[in-house]
């Protein structure tokens, strides 16, 4: 069976270069993991995900990623950052940030609160 992404040719600029408000969506799968491409401008959330790592890499602007014990990371073009299952974050930007997000494909973005 064919997974959503393969066998076909992607220009991530292209598919977020009218994007403005905040949008993350799964581009391509492999295996039992999905590549996606978000863009956010201002904060996402406070919330974990229990059982999934989650590697974010920055493509444009800035990212910054709060942490559960206060710690702030910052994340410019070129970077890359992963965040622990079960660890309580958050992201935001102060501009249009386009960020790739490496995660299991059964994750649920939305993660939990508590």
């Amino acid at each position: 069976m064919q997974k959503n992404g393969q066998l076909k040719v992607y220009n991530l600029n292209e598919l977020i270069k009218d994007q403005s408000d905040y949008t993350n969506f799964i581009v391509s799968e492999v295996n039992d993991h999905a590549l996606r491409i978000a863009v956010i401008n201002g904060e996402f959330h406070w919330h974990k995900h229990e059982n999934c790592d989650e590697l974010f890499y920055v493509l444009e602007g800035e990212l910054f990623i709060d942490l559960e014990n206060t710690e702030t990371v910052s994340l410019k073009p070129g970077e890359i950052f992963t965040v622990p299952a079960n660890t309580m974050h958050r992201t935001r930007s102060n501009e249009r940030t386009v960020n790739m997000c490496f995660e299991k494909t059964s994750n649920d973005i939305k993660g939990s609160n508590s």
